[in-house]
């Protein structure tokens, strides 16, 4: 067969595989390739082959007739210097595409099969287009949940597994929806300061304005190996990484590249991709939070409590000793939203520092309470007195900072957004309705997380009065266009909702009119 020269193409195709062929190229019109087509690229007799999705270009600068271009993961999986020879020939399609086949006919998968799908993704046989046929059959049809069980083990065994070496390896997890809920920083240092294995491997935001990687990130390095994890953890009993580096359960990665876009996170593949990644870090023992509100990713008590018996029965199966709770996700935890503003409020808390976010400071002091009682020497019931006594003896503090070195110290902290915008309260009332996804939205439309600094300090929290002109929250950003984009999104619909007063009926009665949605007149 004959080869083609080997080009690199600068463009980051994120988790997928892509191969560029001229349309003048001869092997184009001689094998039948069509864009969208899978390709199987070779460097050289015994070389494991790429698979990638064909892209046809029109522009020499992109790429000539004698040349093949790779994206820059499929380039840097093929592993040989730009120019190389290279073939192109078609691939097959992944054996377990009949699978994939059959989930969408409405049949129940075997675990062999999910394990065969997680196998070809992993190993870049599927496209996004199969990959979404996968993902929405799974969601549409729903997954029984001896099926999510056989997804989980499936993505496990996908990828590497750490191992810690000991019989209490401690762990939380929140299934997010709640801006602002920044526990996992103080949850962390508490339950390592009492001498709990707590090594944290968590993620960067996608859809959120802040994920906890993304926090920790201002104050210290996360992108760390599992080398490096390994030796801060057996000197200070946790830590707090990004978990992008340990390939850990490496199919979910892939799927949530996909599920993202398509805005699908069903019950079952959400629990599936949870508990694979904390297997896959080792956990032993773990919590879930799952917060409850109307504008949370959970809305209702029932299909809580339907999700948490689904995490049971998973976590059982594979061994993970696991408790759910449920927690108020009825409006943001803590004040800041946005990488730089989270931290803040996470230092305040760890330093006891009175003015510290109460709602923030309450709730790590439930977890780290719950993940203490993990330890048999822990009486039930005394874990959250313990987690207080931590951290209001500066135990949990000096723990965080000596990670924070450990990890290495950020040193150019990043600045608070120097655009400053308050949105005012209309009227005079009580804040009675907070939108988490329309604040999380302002708070993304600023800049966060990609721009650290950006972000919404709020003011005002549920149940709080307030006065017309006050200010309800800030919106900081540091570019101006961001600026325009979150005050122009928060003058459409702040997310806050006041009920203004009926009027004088007496000292000691509170009589309110139907809650108002403030639109900011800014």
């Amino acid at each position: 067969m004959d080869t083609l020269k080997l080009r690199r193409i600068a463009i980051d195709t994120y988790r997928e595989n892509v191969a560029f062929l001229h349309r003048d190229c001869p092997h184009y019109r001689s094998e039948g390739f069509q864009a969208l087509a899978k390709v199987e690229v070779l460097a050289g007799r015994g070389a494991m082959p790429v698979l990638a999705v064909l892209n046809v270009v029109d522009d020499v600068a992109i790429v000539g007739p004698d040349e093949l271009g790779l994206s820059e993961q499929a380039f840097a999986q093929i592993g040989v210097p730009e120019g190389s020879p290279v073939t192109v020939s078609q691939a097959q399609p992944p054996a377990s595409l009949g699978a994939v086949h059959r989930k969408i006919r409405g049949e129940r998968l075997q675990a062999w099969e999910y394990a065969d799908i997680a196998r070809d993704i992993v190993n870049n046989r599927y496209s996004k287009i199969e990959m979404s046929a996968f993902i929405v059959a799974c969601a549409q049809v729903g997954l029984e949940r001896e099926e999510v069980l056989y997804l989980t083990q499936a993505m496990v065994e996908s990828g590497e597994r750490l191992d810690w070496g000991a019989d209490l390896v401690a762990d939380k997890h929140c299934i997010g929806g709640v801006p602002g809920n920044r526990t996992t920083l103080i949850v962390m240092p508490i339950v390592a300061a009492h001498g709990l294995l707590i090594p944290k491997t968590s993620s960067r935001a996608i859809t959120s304005p802040a994920g906890t990687a993304d926090t920790m990130e201002v104050l210290a390095r996360v992108d760390l190996t599992p080398d490096q994890l390994h030796d801060i953890v057996r000197r200070e009993r946790g830590c707090l990484a990004w978990g992008g580096t340990a390939r850990l359960a490496p199919a979910d990665d892939v799927l949530i590249s996909v599920e993202r876009p398509l805005s699908l996170d069903s019950p079952g593949q959400m629990v599936a991709s949870i508990l694979a990644k904390k297997l896959a870090a080792g956990s032993t023992h773990l919590l879930i939070d799952i917060p409850v509100g109307p504008t949370a990713k959970v809305r209702h008590h029932q299909d809580a409590l339907r999700l948490r018996k689904l995490f049971e029965y998973v976590g059982d199966s594979l061994g993970l000793h696991l408790e759910v709770l449920l927690t108020d996700g009825s409006q943001p935890i803590g004040r800041g939203i946005g990488p730089v503003l989270e931290a803040r409020d996470v230092m305040a808390v760890l330093d006891n520092d009175p003015a510290a976010p109460a709602d923030l400071r309450d709730k790590s002091l439930l977890l780290a309470g719950q993940i203490l009682e993990f330890d048999p020497a822990v009486r039930g019931g005394t874990g959250q007195a313990l987690a207080r006594e931590i951290l209001e003896s500066g135990r949990a503090a000096a723990k965080l900072r000596a990670i924070i070195a450990a990890q290495g110290a950020n040193p150019e902290p990043p600045p608070l957004g120097g655009l400053r915008h308050e949105i005012p309260a209309p009227v005079d009332g009580v804040v009675t309705a907070i939108d988490n996804f329309q604040i999380a939205r302002i708070a993304r439309l600023a800049g966060a997380p990609l721009d650290p600094g950006a972000g919404v300090e709020l003011h005002r929290k549920l149940g709080d009065p307030v006065r017309q002109g006050e200010t309800l929250y800030a919106i900081y950003a540091r570019f101006p266009a961001d600026y325009r984009f979150a005050r122009a999104l928060a003058g459409q619909d702040s997310g806050y909702a006041i009920a203004e007063p009926l009027g004088d009926h007496g000292a000691g009665t509170n009589h309110w009119r139907v809650p108002i949605r403030v639109r900011s007149r800014t």
